[in-house]
Formats: C-alpha cells, structure tokens, sequence
C-alpha cells in the first residue's frame, strides 16, 4: 500500500511542473501586451513601459519564471493590479464560500445519484428505470445558469423560502450558511446527479449479473443487503472515478454559479480580474484550480486501492 502510494505521489511531481510552466505562460498567451492592456487606452508609452517593469515584463521569461517560482514557494502570489493588495490574500477572503458551495454540491450529488443508480439498475428496463434515466438526459441538457435562474425565481421570489443572492459564512450559523448554498448546490448539482447516476447504473448492471449476487439471494439476504452492500462495494470503482473527475466540472460550473447568486467566491473573483486583466489573481486562481485537480486525481487512485485491493499491486 505504502509503495503505491508512493507511487502515485511521485507521478504527480511532473504534472505539477507542466502546470506551473502553463499557468506562468498565461501572461504571455494573452493575445497583445499585457503590459498596454492594462494600463488602458489612454496610457502613454511611459505608463506603459512603467507598468512591463513593474511587472518583470522587460526580462527573459527563464528570469520571470524562475522568480516567480520562488515567490510561490515562499507562499507570495503576486500583488493584484487593480486593488494593489496581495493576492493570497484576496484568495483567503474569496476560498471559504467557493468550498462551501463545492461540498454542500458534492453531499446533494452523491447522496441523491448514487441511491437513484442503483434503483434505475434494480429495475432495469422498467418504467421507473426510464424514468430516472430520462431526468438524467435532462440534466445533462440544461445549463447550470438556466437552473440557477429557474430555482431563484420558484423558490426564491414567488415562493420566497430561501434567499436568492449573497453568502451567510459558518460563522453566522448552520442554518443561515445552509439557507444561502441550497438553491446554488442544486442548480450546479444537476449535470453532476444525471452523470453518477448513469454510471451508477451501468457499473450495477454489470454487477448484478454476476454469480455471487445470485447466490446471496439465494441464501434469502435482503434486496437492500444485496444492492447497497455487496453490490455496491464491487461496482464502486467507476463510481468512485466520476465523482473525481466530475468535481472538476463543479470547479468550472462554480464560476457560473456563483455569477449567478452573487456569492463571493473565487468564481466571482476570478470573473472581475478577467474584467480588470488582473494577471496575478488569474495566474493564481488558475494555479489553485488545476493543482486541487490534480490533488482530487491522486485523492482518487488511492481511493482506488481502499476499495479493491487488487489495485495496489
């Protein structure tokens, strides 16, 4: 187990690289000089020179790179452009609300996806069966910000049962903090329940066909015994793998997401220093994302190996 995980870890290394190298590269993708674009229209060269040796424009980029590498493992992300305040800073103040929404998201996806899998595979080929497979070809079809914007007005304005915009923090209260993230967990959860459904099923179906499953119920077990606990267990590897990928999309729809119900998190921060071409915060927020894609990844094969040993060889 040590040695896969060891493994792993070091499979990572070179990833990381690759990602930091693209990251840093963003400033020097963007079509034009970053430089001129964000000192504006108006600015005269002067501005615009001041501005490329502020920001280490005027060096070569094995200098830039490799400074700004150090900074990052000193834990210094830059000064943001338009606000001139540290950008780890405004990644701490932004991170609480984006984790909040990810996870209350993740409990609402998992929780509902994987008990309608397995009922669609129990009753294969059944009304019920279809049904929950035609609710998931709905979600997949619907875009996040059409969901977000029906449930805000169903529950939100007509109904008026939960608030429609801004963030309550943990601090506040469970309830408040749960009030503000229910309404944005279920429009970013409906693409994410249609997908671990559809594989829940799939990989039960295979399951369920095996000879074992035959023999426990011929010993008389349970329906709920057989799905939920023997069947499950074996058919949980796929799952496992899309609730890792698909936290991915979450990241990506929480910018959507939180555009649409005001919630400040790094999605809106994210927005508004595209708006500002604030490069640092999107150098960083860039860099977060994909290495807690990365982390998620790894968080996944050793799942891997948790659940079927025969992995770890």
């Amino acid at each position: 187990m040590l040695f896969y995980v060891g493994r792993r870890i070091l499979s990572v290394v070179p990833v990381v690289g690759v990602v930091a190298v693209f990251v840093f590269g963003l400033l020097f993708i963007a079509p034009g000089d970053p430089a001129a674009i964000i000192a504006g229209d108006q600015a005269s060269p002067a501005d615009i020179e001041r501005i490329r040796q502020s920001l280490g424009l005027d060096r070569p980029f094995a200098t830039q790179f490799g400074d700004w590498l150090w900074r990052l493992m000193h834990g210094d992300l830059g000064i943001s452009v338009f606000t001139n305040l540290p950008v780890s800073s405004l990644i701490g103040q932004r991170i609480g609300p984006t984790l909040s929404l990810l996870i209350v998201t993740l409990v609402i996806s998992v929780l509902t996806a994987v008990p309608l899998g397995v009922l669609a595979a129990w009753k294969s080929g059944g009304w019920i069966d279809r049904l929950l497979m035609s609710f998931a070809v709905l979600g997949f079809s619907i875009p996040v910000f059409v969901v977000g914007y029906l449930l805000a007005y169903i529950f939100g304005l007509w109904l008026r049962w939960l608030p429609v915009q801004g963030y309550a923090p943990l601090a506040k209260g469970f309830l408040p903090w749960l009030s503000c993230l229910i309404l944005p967990g279920l429009s970013l959860s409906g693409t994410y329940i249609a997908l671990i459904a559809r594989i829940t099923r799939a990989s039960m179906l295979d399951v369920l066909k095996q000879d074992y499953i035959r023999t426990a119920r011929a010993k008389g077990l349970g329906e709920f015994t057989i799905l939920f606990v023997h069947a499950l267990k074996n058919a949980a590897v796929p799952i496992i793998t899309v609730i890792g990928l698909g936290i991915a999309m979450l990241i990506g729809g929480a910018v959507v997401t939180e555009t649409v119900f005001a919630i400040p998190g790094l999605g809106r921060l994210t927005v508004d220093a595209i708006l500002h071409r604030d490069y640092p915060i999107i150098q960083a927020v860039v860099l977060l994302f994909s290495l807690s894609y990365v982390l998620i990844n790894l968080v996944t094969d050793m799942t891997y190996a948790l659940v079927d040993p025969r992995i770890r060889n």
